[in-house]
């Protein structure tokens, strides 16, 4: 089962709704976006660790298709990093310990800073 949650930034709204998949089990992390052929604008895909850490929170972009834009934020909710991920790169390491790693469209990077909160509401079950 998918868990689906929206996500706001506390700081400035949103050019559009963003809904993301919560990803807190080791498989759907592991899996995460690797041999997607793209990404809808409107979804994401939040990577959620047991606490702060950078190492933890690092990510590959293998068989990642496509740029992402990767927001890490911490578990007070405060984005820590960002970056824009380039496709088949080995890896991004976040400046910062993070908790949540955020996987959206390159297009949408510019609607996170560092410094801003952010929250996950309406959390949602789908099958």
């Amino acid at each position: 089962m998918k868990k689906i949650v929206e996500v706001h930034n506390q700081n400035k709204n949103l050019s559009s709704p963003l809904k993301a998949v919560y990803c807190d089990s080791f498989l759907c992390r592991l899996r995460g976006l690797m041999f997607r052929k793209s990404l809808p604008a409107e979804d994401g895909l939040i990577l959620v660790y047991g606490s702060d850490s950078r190492m933890d929170a690092s990510i590959h972009m293998m068989f990642v298709n496509f740029d992402l834009a990767v927001i890490w934020i911490n578990s007070a909710g405060k984005v820590v990093d960002k970056v824009l991920a380039k496709q088949w790169k080995l890896a991004y390491l976040p400046k910062s310990p993070a908790r949540y790693v955020l996987e959206i469209v390159p297009e949408r990077l510019g609607e996170f800073e560092i410094g801003d909160r952010v929250n996950f509401i309406n959390e949602k079950t789908m099958a």
